[in-house]
């Protein structure tokens, strides 16, 4: 029976320490440009959906396939030298060991590495994006009307 009260202890109390996560941000494509000085945010859209999967975090092959999307969609935007050096800077850069605010996994604690997604922490992720897409939805509806004024 005290075998029993303590591994329910341990399990509540594993559940109760659960990492809290950090609202999403995105600072573009961080210390790289986000375009060309002729079109200044051309592949802006494909450093903001990066910075997603990295707030997200996840496991080490989630991060390699994250850094390939970086880089054929920068390659789509027309720029593959960029894409190379981007995929070259985000893969020293973006390691989860390194304390910066751009790291794979930022949305969570310093510390969490590589490892799957709990399912709490999915569903933290999945409650945060409803969030985000309510707000961009009450956005644009408010910039409709503003503009149609």
């Amino acid at each position: 029976m005290l075998q029993l009260i303590l591994i329910s202890c341990l399990l509540l109390s594993s559940s109760l320490l659960a990492d809290e996560l950090k609202p999403f941000t995105s600072d573009g494509c961080s210390a790289f440009p986000d375009g060309t000085l002729q079109h200044q945010s051309l592949w802006a859209e494909c450093c903001i959906q990066h910075d997603l999967a990295y707030w997200q975090g996840g496991t080490i092959t989630q991060r390699e396939q994250a850094d390939k999307a970086l880089q054929s969609c920068v390659k789509q935007a027309g720029e593959a030298e960029v894409a190379d050096l981007m995929l070259a800077g985000v893969r020293v850069g973006g390691s989860p060991y390194w304390p910066t605010p751009f790291r794979w996994g930022y949305g969570w604690s310093y510390g969490r590495g590589y490892k799957p997604l709990t399912s709490e922490e999915k569903s933290q992720i999945q409650s945060q994006l409803k969030q985000l897409q309510l707000l961009l939805e009450t956005l644009s509806k408010s910039l409709d009307a503003t503009m149609s004024h």
